[in-house]
Order: structure tokens, then C-alpha cells, then sequence
């Protein structure tokens, strides 16, 4: 029997479980990681911090599982990146957390190019992606040594191989989406043409072996943690969509093998690269979920996230909240954009203020949501869900009411580590095809929409309103 650790590497926090072949978990541990918010849109990550962190969970997850592993796998931010000495591993910079927006100077200078990277890439030219980043780290931090997003530092301490999976590479915007290999000419572009890079391999390919959780094992399984996600949630065939709700919310939908370029503000990436094939997607996201709902705590409007649905209210009241706490993305892409409340009056209350900012929540995935529809040339007829903040009820009812969607949750709170869990399966087995190693699950919950058709697009009409507001005031600031 085939036993995977799985580590997902993530913003606050790193999780590692032990699963079987059948994708039972065996063991569970984790790991808190606290990123530094800095004044001017600087997000921070300790290195050695989050190294710890997989070291740790992983070996307090094999401990606790009392059994011997056959391979690791390992789910990354994305787009967190850093500067470290190629020789010796150490770090030579901070990560620099995806959510940083320093590097919007960066983007501003290459506006023109625009266009041209857009075609290039799937992506829209902005610092949420890793390249604009590790460009401020050279101008501003340090030209020694090679600069890398966290993933391939992570599996060169595991390994000592320098190398990066095709999904990761495809958030750089530094990278050919369709012959799925690094742009040497945008690389140019963005100041990077004489950084080496890493070597792009699939997500089903034994990257290395490592001896960091007991006796010498493979590496494979390296991905995205949202692409995970999705491989997870079965989205294995096109038109197929899932939402994660986590610090932020992350929508992907399967574009299969067609790379597609949004015209609707979206972006496209590798999906995965497995059994020889590259599989696209096309996603959206919202900056701040969970961040938002820490701010209600922050605000001593919420004790604890568990309290959420207790504290909202059952109706809003017409209180409509933007929760554009660090810009907002597609469609607007205005990094700019900060939080907004309107329609408040004396009566308003604390519950109209948590109700609200839920459904402000649920408002922008449906916004993501019909883009993507737009793009599939097919509205989605269902909505699959992870993530911490499915455990909202009220939350995922308000998704299924504004977004007119059936929302399924899914019914693992580990929907990153088991994707990448079950793609390591497929780099140990060849025969295994990814459907057979991800398996059958059934919703825990499916949420039904409840409010009429009028209703919902009422609401959004007037949500988008105040969506629109918040981004032209981001632009004139």
C-alpha cells in the first residue's frame, strides 16, 4: 500500500497529512506561519520560518501516521517568492508573499508591453505574480545569488534540485503559456534575462529524493496549491469549476487542453502538467476572505471566525460592503481599490456589518464566476467549494443565492495536500490513471439557491455599483 506525505506550503499557515492509496488520512499536523504586513502594500514571510514549518508538520505527520512513507508531495503559494545562494541554500532576502503589492511601480513602467505579455502568458500584467516581484527584490534588496518563488527553495532544501512545476512557472508571467516553457524575451523584459532559471517539470514526475522525514523517498507531486485544489475536487474535465475560501477566494474552472485567453479580465494557467499532457484553466481571484473576516475581529465585531454565523444578521438591511481591504482583482484590477460600506443608517448593527461583508464576499466570487462562464462560452451550472470558510452556512447560502449556482462543499478540510497527494500517486504509478488516483467523494452539504432569479440580480446591480466606485477611487489615488 502506497503511503504519500503531502505538505501544503501556504500564506498563514503549512499542513501536512499522511494519506494511504485509497486516500484515507492517516495523520494530520500543522504548522502556523505569520506573514508581516508592512506600511505601502509590503506582505513579508520569514524563509527560515517556513522551512521550519514543513519540516516540522511533515515529521510530526509521519510520527503520528507510525508508518514508513513512499513518496513526498509538496503544494506551493503560487507566486511568494525570494533571494537565496544557490550554493549554500541560505536566504538572502524575505519571501515576498503573493498578496505584496510593491511592485505595482514595476508593472506601471511595462504598461505598454500590456497586451503583448497578456498574449504571451494568460496573465494580466500585475504584482500579484511572481516576476514583477522578483524584479523589485533585484532593484531593491539584493543582486547575489538566484531568485526563485518559495517552491523551488523548499524542494532544493528537501533535495538539492533546482527545479519548478509547469503551473507554478505559469504564474510568473515570464512564462510561454502555449509551448509551456519559460519566455526568455519577457524574462529580458522584466530586467531577468541572466537569472537561471528552474527547471519546469510535470506534476506527476519524481523531482528529486529527500531524506527530510526518514528514509530516502521521492519528491513529486509539486503544484499550485489552487491547482491542487482543483485536481482534488475532480475538475478534471473542462467546463468543471471549484472555489477555495481561504485568506482569499481562488475560482478555477478546467479549460482542458485549450488555452484559452480571457476577454473578460481572468487569467489562464497550467491547470497541471500529467500523463504527458498540459491541462489549462482560467481563474479569479479575491484578495481578502478570511483577512476580512479578521478584520471583523480585529474590530471587536467578532469574537472568533466559529461565531460568524450567529453574529449575522438575517437580512442586511441595504447595507452593501466592498471588501476590497487590499485592492481589488479581476474584473476590475485595481490594487488601488480599498473597502467600502454604503447604505448604513442609525439602525444599522453589528449583525447587518457581518452579514454584509459576507455577502460582499459571495458578490465578487459571482462576479469571478459569470466571467468565467463568459469565457467557457457556458454559464457554470454548479459550484464546488473548500476551504476554511465553508464551514459558514450563511456564507455559502449567500453564494448560492447571489451566484443563482448549486454550491457543493466538499468534504475534506484538506482539498490541497489530497490533489498533490494524488498526483505523487500517479509519479509512482504509471499505469494509474489521475481519475483513479483522486478517487470518488460526495458533497457534505450542497447549498440550493433560495432567493428568485430578480432578486439575486438586484442585488448584484447594486453591488456592482459600489464595486465600481471603489475601483475608479482607487485609480484617481
Amino acid at each position: 500500500m502506497t503511503t504519500i506525505l503531502a505538505i501544503d506550503q501556504g500564506t498563514s499557515g503549512t499542513k501536512a497529512i499522511v494519506v494511504d492509496s485509497q486516500g484515507a488520512t492517516l495523520a494530520i499536523a500543522e504548522e502556523t506561519v505569520r506573514p508581516t504586513y508592512l506600511p505601502g502594500g509590503g506582505v513579508e514571510q520569514n524563509p527560515h520560518e517556513l522551512l521550519d514549518s514543513v519540516l516540522t508538520a511533515g515529521r510530526r505527520a509521519v510520527a503520528t501516521a507510525g508508518r514508513d512513507i513512499d513518496a513526498v508531495a509538496l503544494a506551493n503559494q503560487g507566486e511568494t517568492v525570494l533571494a537565496w545562494d544557490e550554493n549554500t541554500g541560505t536566504p538572502l532576502s524575505p519571501a515576498i508573499v503573493w498578496q505584496d503589492r510593491r511592485a505595482e511601480g514595476i508593472c506601471t513602467e511595462l504598461a505598454e508591453h500590456g497586451e503583448d505579455i497578456a498574449r504571451r502568458t494568460g496573465l494580466v500584467l500585475d504584482p500579484y505574480f511572481s516576476a514583477p516581484k522578483m524584479a523589485w527584490v533585484r532593484r531593491n534588496l539584493t543582486r547575489e545569488g538566484v531568485v526563485t518563488t518559495t517552491d523551488t527553495w523548499l524542494v532544493h532544501q528537501l533535495s538539492g534540485e533546482f527545479v519548478t512545476d509547469a503551473s507554478t512557472a505559469s504564474r510568473s508571467l515570464v512564462f510561454d503559456l502555449d509551448r509551456a516553457e519559460w519566455d526568455g524575451e519577457l524574462a529580458e523584459l522584466f530586467g531577468l534575462g541572466d537569472e537561471p532559471m528552474p527547471r519546469i517539470v510535470a506534476a506527476d514526475e519524481i523531482a528529486g529524493t529527500t531524506r527530510a522525514f526518514g528514509r530516502e523517498v521521492p519528491v513529486a507531486g509539486l503544484i499550485v496549491d489552487q491547482q491542487a485544489a482543483l485536481v482534488a475536487e475532480s475538475c478534471l474535465e473542462p467546463g468543471t469549476a471549484k472555489c477555495t475560501y481561504g485568506t482569499g477566494a481562488f475560482l478555477l474552472a478546467n479549460t482542458g487542453h485549450d488555452a484559452l485567453r480571457s476577454s473578460a479580465g481572468l487569467t489562464t494557467s497550467v491547470a497541471w502538467q500529467a500523463r504527458g499532457e498540459t491541462r489549462y484553466c482560467v481563474d479569479g481571484q479575491v484578495y481578502t476572505v478570511a483577512s476580512a473576516v479578521r478584520w471583523l475581529q480585529d474590530l471587536g465585531l467578532l469574537a472568533s471566525v466559529t461565531d460568524i454565523d450567529s453574529a449575522a444578521a438575517e437580512d442586511s438591511q441595504g447595507v452593501r460592503f466592498v471588501p476590497a481591504f487590499a485592492g481589488l482583482a479581476a474584473p476590475w484590477w485595481a490594487p488601488e481599490a480599498t473597502a467600502a460600506i454604503s447604505g448604513m443608517t442609525l439602525s444599522t448593527r453589528r449583525e447587518h456589518l457581518v452579514l454584509a461583508l459576507l455577502q460582499g464576499i459571495a458578490a465578487q466570487v459571482t462576479e469571478v464566476s459569470a466571467l468565467v462562464g463568459r469565457d467557457l462560452g457556458r454559464p457554470l451550472s454548479r459550484l464546488r467549494a473548500d476551504g476554511g470558510l465553508t464551514n459558514s452556512a450563511v456564507l455559502m447560502q449567500a453564494q448560492a443565492d447571489i451566484a443563482q449556482l448549486p454550491v457543493d462543499i466538499y468534504p475534506n478540510a484538506h482539498a490541497t495536500p489530497l490533489g498533490a497527494a494524488a498526483l505523487a500517486r500517479c509519479a509512482l504509478d504509471p499505469a494509474l490513471t489521475l481519475k483513479e488516483a483522486v478517487g470518488n467523494w460526495r458533497p457534505t452539504t450542497v447549498y440550493e439557491p433560495s432567493w428568485s432569479k430578480d432578486r439575486a440580480q438586484e442585488f448584484r446591480t447594486t453591488w456592482v455599483q459600489a464595486a465600481q466606485s471603489c475601483a475608479r477611487k482607487g485609480d484617481q489615488s
